[in-house]
């Protein structure tokens, strides 16, 4: 210890002579050296301790066999611009319009703003459906009890596939059903989405008008809406097994609940409602509705912007779109289509630039600027477009409807 004075040292000296002259130092005086040592170790310039790394977000226990949620804040988050998967590389860009009256596909080029097929399938055709793997988009006639396959690549149509009422239809996040809503029969029917064998079905005789779909963050739960009950019906996925319903703070029951779309973060269920004007939103639990927001006269269409930061509305009857914030249900704005319309059902184009709504009651089609909500075109079609679905879009799977993507 030379070197180190007195003055170093606290209270009593150095050290002292124990019994036979051994050395001792007392425990208190080397603590306090150890400390001041420490100091100046510090004072020469010695590194700051690192931070902590950033807590890792909570992972999502998904269906198995779906692919895992790699952003628990938005489960969207494979659905950006530039994230198409190879079938979505390999489709050739179109806009399928499905009519209810007349039985066509019309089939528009959306660069060029012209029509570049009309396809008569006969029937009442109602959506127009990506398939789970992206391969194969399903006009859906639900009077005819069957599906037409389009590819994708070509736009054109193939020999139709008999499915059991297919007014709607959705497919499960793990990929191994393909879910028909069948309205009219009160049923989903479940089956292979491949070889269209039927796998089983699911009776649902409290949901009248059993209508549109999504599901929860980890895909195990499904939400149908039931537009003639004024209520929900939530399923377990896996087991095929009505859970509950939940009916709505006010049961509306000839034109009530309708479309269907999660929040980002998993959070809550919007859940667009024409006579209520507005949405309700259901917990992410699906288990309580918690308020409600008002949009227009005849809520009916949900679709989210590229980023999943804004939901855009289509509010039938009132001939415009709400646009709120996809996260909180705010409302941002409110765009009225000029001259009115019916704007109905659609979706955002892969850049995200454009949103393409069918006018179901005015024998329309709207192109609207996602920025501002400006009208870029309007078609005049056939009667009674409904489930229009604009192809290829961003994602790694489909669940079907006119393109819910994640």
């Amino acid at each position: 210890m030379a070197g180190v004075t007195g003055a170093w040292w606290p209270g009593e000296v150095l050290a002292a002579r124990g019994a036979g002259g051994s050395p001792r130092v007392r425990i208190p005086h080397l603590a306090a050296l150890l400390a001041v040592l420490a100091a100046l170790a510090a004072c020469a310039g010695s590194a700051p301790a690192a931070p902590p790394p950033p807590a890792a977000p909570p992972s999502v226990d998904g269906l198995p066999g779906m692919p895992p949620v790699t952003d628990p804040h938005n489960v969207y988050a494979a659905t950006g611009p530039t994230m198409l998967s190879e079938p979505a590389k390999a489709a050739v860009p179109r806009v399928y319009v499905p009519h209810t009256k007349t039985g066509e596909v019309w089939v528009i080029d959306p660069a060029t703003f012209t029509v570049v097929g009309r396809h008569r399938l006969g029937g009442e055709l109602q959506h127009v459906v990506p398939s789970y793997d992206m391969t194969t988009l399903y006009a859906t006639d639900d009077t005819g009890y069957r599906v037409t396959p389009f590819d994708p690549t070509t736009g054109e149509p193939g020999p139709s596939i008999p499915v059991t009422d297919p007014y709607n239809m959705y497919f499960t996040p793990d990929g191994r059903s393909a879910i028909s809503v069948a309205e009219a029969r009160r049923e989903l029917v479940f089956y292979d989405p491949h070889t269209w064998q039927q796998q089983d079905v699911l009776p649902t005789p409290d949901c009248a008008g059993i209508d549109h779909a999504d599901f929860t963050a980890d895909g195990r739960t499904a939400v149908f809406s039931c537009e003639f009950a004024g209520r929900v019906a939530v399923v377990d996925v896996a087991s095929h097994r009505l859970l509950r319903m939940i009916d709505m703070p006010v049961r509306n029951t000839t034109m009530g609940p309708q479309d269907v779309k999660l929040a980002p973060d998993g959070s809550v269920f919007y859940i667009a409602d024409s006579e209520q004007n507005g949405l309700w939103v259901l917990d992410g639990a699906a288990t309580t509705v918690l308020r409600q927001i008002p949009t227009g006269h005849g809520a009916h269409g949900l679709y989210l912007s590229r980023d999943a930061k804004r939901l855009f509305v289509t509010n039938r009857h009132a001939g415009s779109v709400s646009v709120l914030d996809a996260y909180t249900g705010a409302v941002l704005t409110t765009w009225p289509i000029p001259g009115g319309g019916s704007p109905d059902m659609g979706n955002i184009t892969a850049d995200g630039t454009q949103l393409w709504l069918s006018g179901r009651y005015d024998s329309a089609v709207y192109v609207l600027d996602t920025t501002d909500g400006r009208l870029i075109h309007k078609f005049d079609v056939g009667e009674g477009p409904h489930g229009l679905c604009v192809w290829p879009q961003p994602g790694r799977y489909s669940l079907g409807h006119t393109g819910i993507m994640r």
